[in-house]
């Protein structure tokens, strides 16, 4: 077997389509991260706190949460499955004399760990995905020569996983709704309270307090106050938080999820579905059924969410386990199946260029959408956190996407790499990597 000096895999062994996609899928995730960048969470996904009906704000929360939301980071964890197996294949082909795949590839994804530490203790973004996509990636290296069938079957299991662990929070409202209501009713009737029917009654008055659109907007307020305070008080803040969603969210909800599309990209991988080697008829039969699926279920998901107010103690009445998911896996399935169809029949080719510029310097753009963002709205930079309209958070979206799509177009003519992927390139190798593009003469 060939051997060889360590030196970063050559530009002409990527798979072009791989790029566009993640860089569809990387401009993408902003559309869903721009309201946690802009507006207290508390608002995210709430139309009933601003009772934001009508309008640009509800056509937008609909565009957004009917057509988009989870999938771009679907997509993204999709790809990081398949360039998993697509990195471990050529190291394996062509083993570098230093360093063994397997030490590679983990020196690799421990870095990616700290990139996630300073994306979300220094750049200050709570929404970070790095940290998580370095540690899931960790049980990655055992599986990378399964078939894609038994990949397939790992990828269900853990999506029920994430099915069951993220429904736990809807039937506990629900549970206290129906015992705080019977309580209720039974004090209503001048019978005596049993001390546990007193602490179901308590429990649901809290919840109901906590829920209730005043409490929302105090809570709302007291976040504007503090996200536009300067870098230490916003640090103090996030800090807290990264250290809850990337410890309890981390093993509560965000292994699962991660995971479950990992081994879902990597069977997409083996299978050349995601590499676009089928042919147009299975690309547009796969778009055809995820969509005519997907759609209607999203629809009845957020209509539900609207009827029942934002309610989470409701939710349990007409779902009894969280759809989200599955939601999710056909939309993100469709969104992958449509792109690849169309790129297939040779359409917006140029397109396809610019967005694999960005897919190529994937790390780096994802990483500047926080420094960006931020920048924007956190107090330390222009302070506009709570005061753009929903609506309005989009429009920063389009001025970010087109500098990103820019930005990489002109830098890669100059560059081999994105500034961040050289950084990890050299940490990973241990050694200064090549980083100006070598012209010929």
């Amino acid at each position: 077997m060939e051997s060889t000096s360590i030196k970063p895999i050559s530009k002409e062994n990527r798979i072009f389509i791989l790029d566009a996609l993640r860089g569809i899928a990387l401009l993408g995730i902003l559309l869903m991260n721009i309201p946690f960048f802009g507006k207290s969470y508390l608002v995210h996904f709430n139309l009933e706190v601003f009772k934001e009906f009508s309008g640009p704000n509800y056509w937008s929360w609909w565009i957004v949460n009917g057509f988009f939301e989870g999938t771009m980071r679907a997509i993204f964890s999709m790809l990081f499955g398949a360039g998993a197996i697509l990195l471990l294949e050529r190291l394996e082909k062509k083993p570098m004399l230093e360093i063994s795949p397997a030490d590679f590839y983990y020196r690799r994804l421990i870095w990616l760990l700290l990139f996630g530490m300073v994306n979300a203790y220094v750049f200050l973004w709570p929404g970070d995905i790095l940290y998580t996509y370095a540690i899931c990636g960790l049980f990655l290296f055992p599986f990378r020569k399964m078939a894609a069938k038994n990949l397939a079957i790992f990828t269900f299991v853990f999506l029920i996983f994430s099915v069951l662990q993220s429904s736990i929070k809807p039937r506990e409202a629900g549970r206290k709704r129906n015992k705080g209501e019977a309580a209720m009713q039974a004090k209503n009737q001048k019978k005596v309270l049993t001390d546990a029917q007193k602490n179901d009654l308590q429990a649901w008055k809290d919840y109901q307090h906590e829920n209730s659109p005043a409490h929302i907007k105090a809570e709302i307020k007291k976040s504007n106050e503090t996200m536009r305070g300067g870098y230490w008080v916003i640090f103090e803040e996030m800090a807290g938080v990264n250290g809850y969603i990337q410890t309890k969210d981390f093993y509560g909800e965000l292994f699962f999820d991660a995971m479950a599309f990992f081994f879902l990209g990597m069977a997409l991988f083996k299978w050349r579905f995601i590499t676009g080697d089928r042919n147009i008829q299975e690309y547009a039969a796969v778009a055809f059924f995820s969509y005519g699926i997907g759609l209607p279920l999203s629809y009845w998901i957020n209509k539900t969410a609207i009827a029942n107010h934002f309610d989470a103690s409701l939710t349990i009445q007409t779902f009894t386990f969280n759809l989200y998911q599955f939601k999710r896996l056909l939309l993100a399935m469709g969104h992958i199946s449509l792109i690849l169809l169309i790129f297939k029949l040779k359409l917006a080719r140029y397109l396809f260029f610019l967005f694999s510029n960005v897919g190529k310097m994937a790390f780096t753009n994802y990483l500047m959408q926080s420094l960006i963002c931020t920048f924007i709205f956190n107090g330390y930079g222009l302070g506009f956190f709570g005061y753009l309209e929903r609506y309005q958070l989009y429009e920063i979206v389009l001025g970010v996407w087109a500098f990103q799509i820019l930005f990489s177009a002109v830098w890669l003519r100059f560059f081999d790499f994105g500034p961040f992927e050289w950084l990890w390139r050299s940490l990973t190798y241990w050694q200064k990597q090549p980083f100006l593009k070598i012209r010929n003469s």
